[in-house]
């Protein structure tokens, strides 16, 4: 696993979209526990002003709330704005929604939404941030993808129908793995965040409403806890560590997935593989 030995940026603005409840708000608190000014993005009012009034009650810092549908174009817009000013330091890409279910059967609209919330508005938001943090010299951009990226071979159950999703977040993990090595070397950094299963709400709803209520409730499956994973990350941050699995033991893992990805690639040559080549000749 590769490590950039660098400090996480210790003050200035962070920006958490997802902010309403489970890793987002748990970002929040870190964050806001480290001394950062917080924007925080959702889709529900009252939640986030509930964690906005706790976060400036405990901590002499400055919290903005936004109250957005990345899914929606304009919103996105609000936020890319936002985004992009000169005190953001660190961004969490975290906003995401499921929309669990059969291909063939899951409504079409829903599918959609689920592109545009975790693909579009995470790259949107990235493209936002990273040229006013390199023109600073300073910056990180967390995107919070899932163990389910690797998981495009396993069938359901028990693993969630995912066909849309699981792509979504495979996405997020080369993504944030092409753009990390683009920028090696640079004063940003980047990672993306796998968590397995986690104690949050997220099962408990596709993602095309969010969950009712003003407490943030978890599913029944449960997980590791938020805090750990936001710890994991963090650490990450500090250490470098490009693609951080709260859970992974092995931690050489991801470097074997490197090497096998090299292999694939050295398979880009003008002359077509043997098994293959009986069918061309027929």
């Amino acid at each position: 696993m590769t490590i950039h030995p660098e400090s996480v940026p210790a003050r200035g603005t962070a920006v958490v979209t997802g902010a309403s409840s489970g890793i987002g708000a748990a970002y929040a608190r870190r964050l806001a526990a480290s001394g950062h000014d917080l924007v925080l993005v959702a889709r529900r009012a009252e939640r986030l002003r509930a964690l906005a009034a706790e976060l400036t009650g405990q901590h002499d810092i400055r919290v903005e709330t936004v109250v957005a549908d990345l899914g929606d174009a304009g919103d996105l817009d609000r936020v890319a704005r936002r985004t992009a000013e000169d005190d953001v330091e660190l961004l969490v890409n975290n906003a995401g929604i499921n929309g669990y279910g059969p291909f063939a059967e899951t409504d079409t609209a829903l599918l959609e939404k689920v592109l545009a919330v975790n693909v579009v508005a995470l790259t949107r938001l990235a493209r936002a941030a990273v040229p006013g943090m390199l023109a600073r010299g300073h910056g990180a951009v967390v995107n919070v993808a899932s163990t389910l990226a690797f998981a495009g071979s396993l069938p359901p159950d028990p693993l969630p129908v995912r066909a849309v999703y699981g792509g979504t977040k495979g996405y997020v993990v080369t993504f944030s793995r092409t753009l990390a090595a683009e920028l090696e070397g640079a004063p940003v950094r980047v990672q993306v965040l796998c968590p397995g299963l986690t104690a949050t709400e997220f099962h408990l709803t596709q993602g095309q409403d969010p969950v009712a209520g003003d407490v943030a409730r978890v599913h029944d499956d449960g997980g590791m806890p938020v805090e750990d994973v936001v710890t994991a990350s963090l650490r990450a941050l500090e250490t470098g560590e490009v693609v951080c699995v709260p859970g992974l033991v092995d931690g050489d893992a991801v470097e074997r997935i490197a090497a096998a990805e090299f292999g694939l690639r050295s398979s880009s040559t003008s002359t077509l593989a043997p098994r293959y080549q009986n069918a061309a000749q027929q």
